[in-house]
């Protein structure tokens, strides 16, 4: 059984030194054999144990890299769509629109008009006083949780890689929910630290990167996010930028969570819902 482990965490060990190749830079050609010695595998099996680990293949890992590095091109704003297109490796822009449609559920110009408005339009998010029956930011209660969590490790990218091995992690025990949970400041980089987690009725067989994290119970700024992952990062800027300086309340010294509220397993990018619980208290005049 030990004996297994190790093997299996070699083989993710291994298997991340190409995927970090991949995010380190997502233009480059990335051959199975180049990867393969990195990895240090036979290029005859590399395929199957990258797909194995990663639970996809090099390619769709290469595609999604790359689409993620676009929609951080379309969100500084300073690119056409046929820039940003030829700049992640797309011949045309219709191709490069039909698979950030894939990707995030929406084409890349509506993506980019997003993005804007929630950065620079101060209307794009109802006032916390609104007289309307269901606000885009409610305040709520969260009790104290205690869940089974995954460190992630890497870019932003490659976040749907740690959920899947904690799905794997599960085995048979239910999960209930499914969490995110991000430490510290993500734009700064340092001492930031994002785990995926869930809570799960049940025993969890023995993993040693698994563990269980306490999230402290309190008040947090909630707002239903509509629309793909890929949208997260400038929806909860914006509440930082545009809703909480004028709301009576400043940031707490907890988690910033998600709630997974479906799965993309099970519905489509646009269909997805995440609620978005910033951590929150009132805020004391200086």
């Amino acid at each position: 059984m030990e004996s297994s482990r190790r093997i299996e965490q070699d083989y993710r060990a291994r298997v991340a030194r190409a995927v970090a190749a991949i995010v380190a830079d997502p233009m480059a050609e990335h051959r199975l054999e180049d990867l393969a010695r990195l990895a240090h595998f036979s290029p005859f099996h590399f395929h199957r144990v990258y797909a194995s680990v990663a639970g996809e293949t090099v390619a769709a890992t290469v595609r999604r890299v790359r689409l993620a590095l676009a929609t951080r091109l379309l969100e500084a704003g300073d690119q056409s769509i046929t820039q940003v297109a030829l700049a992640v490796g797309y011949e045309s822009p219709q191709a490069f629109t039909r698979a950030f449609g894939q990707f995030t559920g929406q084409s890349p110009r509506s993506f980019q008009q997003k993005v804007v408005r929630a950065i620079l339009d101060v209307d794009a998010l109802p006032q916390p006083d609104e007289g309307i029956a269901a606000p885009a930011v409610r305040i709520v209660e969260h009790p104290t949780r205690r869940l089974h969590a995954l460190r992630h490790q890497g870019p932003f990218s490659t976040i749907p890689h740690t959920h899947r091995r904690l799905r794997l992690h599960a085995g048979s025990a239910r999960i209930s929910d499914r969490w995110g949970a991000s430490f510290g400041d993500p734009e700064s980089g340092i001492g930031y630290s994002y785990y995926a987690a869930v809570d799960s009725p049940d025993p969890w067989p023995d993993a040693a990167d698994v563990e269980m994290l306490d999230i402290p119970g309190g008040c947090y700024a909630a707002h239903r996010l509509a629309g793909p992952y890929s949208q997260i990062n400038a929806a909860v800027r914006a509440l930082y930028i545009r809703w909480l300086p004028s709301s009576g309340y400043e940031p707490d010294d907890r988690p910033t969570l998600e709630h997974y509220l479906n799965s993309p397993r099970q519905v489509s990018p646009s269909e997805l819902r995440t609620d978005l619980l910033i951590p929150i208290r009132r805020a004391i005049a200086a």
